[in-house]
Protein backbone atom coordinates (compact mmCIF):
# COMPACT_ATOMS: atom_id res chain seq x y z
CA UNK A 1 0.00 0.00 0.00
CA UNK A 2 1.59 3.41 -0.82
CA UNK A 3 2.23 5.47 2.25
CA UNK A 4 -0.14 8.86 2.30
CA UNK A 5 1.88 12.18 1.46
CA UNK A 6 -0.17 14.88 3.49
CA UNK A 7 2.81 16.65 5.13
CA UNK A 8 4.18 20.00 3.93
CA UNK A 9 7.42 20.69 5.52
CA UNK A 10 8.45 24.64 6.28
CA UNK A 11 12.42 24.76 6.82
CA UNK A 12 12.92 27.68 8.51
CA UNK A 13 16.67 28.88 7.16
CA UNK A 14 15.77 32.97 7.45
CA UNK A 15 18.00 33.07 10.84
CA UNK A 16 20.82 36.11 10.83
CA UNK A 17 23.38 33.69 12.94
CA UNK A 18 24.14 36.37 15.08
CA UNK A 19 26.32 33.69 16.97
CA UNK A 20 28.35 32.22 13.90
CA UNK A 21 30.79 35.30 13.83
CA UNK A 22 29.86 36.06 10.36
CA UNK A 23 29.59 32.73 8.72
CA UNK A 24 26.20 31.28 7.41
CA UNK A 25 25.47 28.56 8.89
CA UNK A 26 22.80 27.26 6.28
CA UNK A 27 25.25 26.83 3.65
CA UNK A 28 28.39 25.35 5.13
CA UNK A 29 30.01 22.23 4.31
CA UNK A 30 28.35 19.45 5.69
CA UNK A 31 28.64 15.62 4.59
CA UNK A 32 27.98 15.53 0.48
CA UNK A 33 26.40 18.81 0.56
CA UNK A 34 25.80 21.70 3.06
CA UNK A 35 23.60 22.35 6.01
CA UNK A 36 20.98 23.25 4.46
CA UNK A 37 20.69 20.43 1.73
CA UNK A 38 21.37 18.09 4.63
CA UNK A 39 18.20 19.07 6.14
CA UNK A 40 16.30 18.76 2.69
CA UNK A 41 17.66 15.81 2.25
CA UNK A 42 15.72 14.29 5.03
CA UNK A 43 12.77 15.81 4.34
CA UNK A 44 12.50 14.27 0.95
CA UNK A 45 13.34 10.91 2.13
CA UNK A 46 10.36 10.48 4.25
CA UNK A 47 7.65 9.28 2.60
CA UNK A 48 5.06 11.22 4.84
CA UNK A 49 6.52 14.35 3.04
CA UNK A 50 4.84 16.18 0.10
CA UNK A 51 6.19 18.94 -0.14
CA UNK A 52 9.08 20.99 1.29
CA UNK A 53 9.25 24.79 1.52
CA UNK A 54 11.86 26.73 2.26
CA UNK A 55 11.78 30.42 4.19
CA UNK A 56 15.26 32.14 3.74
CA UNK A 57 16.89 35.53 3.23
CA UNK A 58 16.64 36.76 -0.22
CA UNK A 59 20.46 36.94 -0.46
CA UNK A 60 20.40 33.28 -0.27
CA UNK A 61 17.62 31.99 -2.77
CA UNK A 62 19.99 31.19 -5.82
CA UNK A 63 22.70 28.93 -3.41
CA UNK A 64 19.73 26.74 -1.65
CA UNK A 65 18.27 26.68 -5.29
CA UNK A 66 21.59 25.16 -6.42
CA UNK A 67 21.80 23.35 -3.24
CA UNK A 68 18.26 21.25 -3.86
CA UNK A 69 18.99 20.39 -7.34
CA UNK A 70 22.49 19.29 -6.58
CA UNK A 71 20.84 16.66 -3.76
CA UNK A 72 18.13 15.65 -6.11
CA UNK A 73 15.46 17.46 -4.17
CA UNK A 74 12.34 16.31 -6.14
CA UNK A 75 9.67 17.64 -3.25
CA UNK A 76 10.76 21.64 -3.08
CA UNK A 77 8.03 23.19 -3.87
CA UNK A 78 9.51 27.23 -3.37
CA UNK A 79 11.94 29.40 -1.28
CA UNK A 80 10.14 32.54 0.19
CA UNK A 81 11.42 35.28 2.17
CA UNK A 82 11.31 35.11 5.64
CA UNK A 83 9.73 37.94 8.33
CA UNK A 84 11.44 39.92 10.67
CA UNK A 85 11.17 37.45 13.64
CA UNK A 86 10.18 33.53 13.36
CA UNK A 87 6.72 33.58 13.85
CA UNK A 88 6.56 35.86 10.89
CA UNK A 89 8.64 33.66 8.58
CA UNK A 90 6.57 30.96 9.41
CA UNK A 91 3.65 32.27 8.37
CA UNK A 92 5.74 33.33 5.19
CA UNK A 93 6.03 29.39 4.66
CA UNK A 94 2.41 28.19 5.56
CA UNK A 95 1.36 30.92 3.12
CA UNK A 96 2.46 28.90 0.27
CA UNK A 97 2.45 25.61 1.27
CA UNK A 98 -0.73 23.48 -1.10
CA UNK A 99 -4.08 23.95 0.44
CA UNK A 100 -4.90 20.27 0.37
CA UNK A 101 -2.47 19.64 3.11
CA UNK A 102 -3.57 18.01 6.42
CA UNK A 103 0.14 18.33 8.41
CA UNK A 104 2.49 21.08 8.70
CA UNK A 105 6.28 20.34 9.59
CA UNK A 106 8.08 23.17 10.91
CA UNK A 107 11.90 22.12 11.08
CA UNK A 108 15.18 24.40 11.42
CA UNK A 109 16.79 24.58 8.66
CA UNK A 110 19.88 24.24 10.96
CA UNK A 111 19.36 20.99 12.37
CA UNK A 112 20.17 18.93 9.53
CA UNK A 113 20.89 15.53 11.53
CA UNK A 114 17.22 14.77 11.70
CA UNK A 115 16.19 11.58 10.44
CA UNK A 116 13.22 10.54 8.05
CA UNK A 117 12.38 7.95 10.70
CA UNK A 118 12.09 10.58 13.51
CA UNK A 119 10.13 13.19 10.94
CA UNK A 120 7.94 10.22 10.63
CA UNK A 121 6.94 9.14 14.30
CA UNK A 122 6.30 13.15 14.93
CA UNK A 123 4.15 13.24 12.17
CA UNK A 124 2.33 10.00 13.19
CA UNK A 125 1.50 11.39 16.75
CA UNK A 126 0.40 14.76 15.51
CA UNK A 127 -1.82 12.72 13.32
CA UNK A 128 -3.20 11.69 16.88
CA UNK A 129 -2.71 14.23 19.26
CA UNK A 130 -3.06 17.57 17.00
CA UNK A 131 0.56 18.45 17.56
CA UNK A 132 3.64 16.75 18.31
CA UNK A 133 6.93 17.76 18.76
CA UNK A 134 10.80 15.84 18.69
CA UNK A 135 12.61 16.51 22.10
CA UNK A 136 15.24 14.70 24.22
CA UNK A 137 15.23 14.27 28.19
CA UNK A 138 16.98 16.79 30.17
CA UNK A 139 20.33 15.67 31.61
CA UNK A 140 21.69 17.93 33.68
CA UNK A 141 19.84 19.45 36.78
CA UNK A 142 18.29 22.90 35.98
CA UNK A 143 18.38 25.81 37.89
CA UNK A 144 15.81 28.90 38.01
CA UNK A 145 17.80 32.01 38.98
CA UNK A 146 16.48 35.41 39.93
CA UNK A 147 19.75 38.23 40.34
CA UNK A 148 22.61 35.80 41.13
CA UNK A 149 20.65 33.90 43.45
CA UNK A 150 18.85 30.13 42.88
CA UNK A 151 15.44 30.56 43.28
CA UNK A 152 14.19 26.98 42.16
CA UNK A 153 14.82 23.67 41.16
CA UNK A 154 12.38 22.13 38.50
CA UNK A 155 11.66 18.39 38.90
CA UNK A 156 14.39 17.12 36.25
CA UNK A 157 11.81 13.60 34.76
CA UNK A 158 9.38 16.58 33.54
CA UNK A 159 12.10 18.36 32.21
CA UNK A 160 12.94 18.18 28.19
CA UNK A 161 14.93 19.84 25.59
CA UNK A 162 12.24 20.51 22.65
CA UNK A 163 13.70 19.98 18.87
CA UNK A 164 12.35 20.27 15.31
CA UNK A 165 10.12 19.54 13.45
CA UNK A 166 7.50 20.28 15.34
CA UNK A 167 4.60 19.38 13.45
CA UNK A 168 0.74 20.15 13.77
CA UNK A 169 -2.97 19.62 12.01
CA UNK A 170 -3.13 22.87 10.15
CA UNK A 171 -6.49 23.69 11.11
CA UNK A 172 -4.89 23.44 14.48
CA UNK A 173 -1.92 25.52 13.78
CA UNK A 174 -3.99 28.16 11.60
CA UNK A 175 -6.07 29.11 14.74
CA UNK A 176 -2.88 29.52 16.90
CA UNK A 177 -1.36 31.68 13.92
CA UNK A 178 -4.95 33.63 14.31
CA UNK A 179 -5.14 34.12 17.80
CA UNK A 180 -1.27 35.28 18.12
CA UNK A 181 -2.38 38.13 15.59
CA UNK A 182 -5.40 39.32 17.33
CA UNK A 183 -3.58 39.62 20.76
CA UNK A 184 -0.10 40.81 19.26
CA UNK A 185 1.46 38.28 20.55
CA UNK A 186 4.83 36.45 18.70
CA UNK A 187 6.35 33.40 19.82
CA UNK A 188 9.87 32.12 18.88
CA UNK A 189 8.68 28.65 19.84
CA UNK A 190 6.10 26.64 17.48
CA UNK A 191 4.29 24.78 20.47
CA UNK A 192 3.91 28.04 22.12
CA UNK A 193 1.78 28.83 19.63
CA UNK A 194 -0.29 25.95 19.94
CA UNK A 195 -0.46 26.00 23.53
CA UNK A 196 -2.06 29.26 23.46
CA UNK A 197 -5.25 28.22 22.55
CA UNK A 198 -5.16 25.26 24.65
CA UNK A 199 -3.83 22.31 22.34
CA UNK A 200 -2.31 20.15 23.84
CA UNK A 201 1.64 19.22 22.30
CA UNK A 202 3.07 15.57 22.04
CA UNK A 203 6.21 15.14 23.04
CA UNK A 204 7.91 12.20 20.74
CA UNK A 205 11.73 11.61 22.41
CA UNK A 206 14.28 11.48 19.85
CA UNK A 207 17.51 11.63 19.98
CA UNK A 208 20.62 13.45 21.40
CA UNK A 209 22.04 13.98 17.65
CA UNK A 210 19.43 16.14 16.54
CA UNK A 211 21.63 19.46 17.23
CA UNK A 212 20.74 22.84 16.14
CA UNK A 213 23.83 24.65 14.62
CA UNK A 214 24.24 27.80 16.15
CA UNK A 215 27.81 28.04 17.29
CA UNK A 216 31.47 27.77 14.87
CA UNK A 217 32.38 24.47 17.04
CA UNK A 218 28.75 23.00 16.27
CA UNK A 219 29.59 22.50 12.42
CA UNK A 220 32.41 20.22 13.63
CA UNK A 221 30.59 18.13 16.11
CA UNK A 222 28.06 17.75 13.31
CA UNK A 223 30.61 16.60 11.21
CA UNK A 224 31.78 13.59 13.26
CA UNK A 225 28.07 12.75 14.13
CA UNK A 226 27.16 12.45 10.40
CA UNK A 227 30.26 10.20 9.57
CA UNK A 228 29.52 8.10 12.25
CA UNK A 229 25.91 8.01 11.33
CA UNK A 230 27.24 6.57 7.85
CA UNK A 231 29.31 4.50 9.33
CA UNK A 232 26.48 2.39 10.80
CA UNK A 233 24.31 2.57 7.78
CA UNK A 234 27.23 1.02 5.97
CA UNK A 235 27.55 -1.91 8.56
CA UNK A 236 23.92 -2.64 8.87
Amino acid sequence: MQTQQDTSAILVCAGKATRMQGLNKILLPLGESNVAGTSMLAFERCQRIAEIVIVARACDHEALRETAETCGITKLKAIVEGGDTRQASVLKGLEAISSETQLVAIHDGARPLVRPEQIEQVIRDAAVFGGATLGVPVKDTIKVVSDGLIVDTPYRPSLYITQTPQIFKKAVYWKGVQFAVEHGLDFTDDCQLVEAIGCKVHMTVGDYTNIKITTPEDIEIAQILLRNTMKKEETV
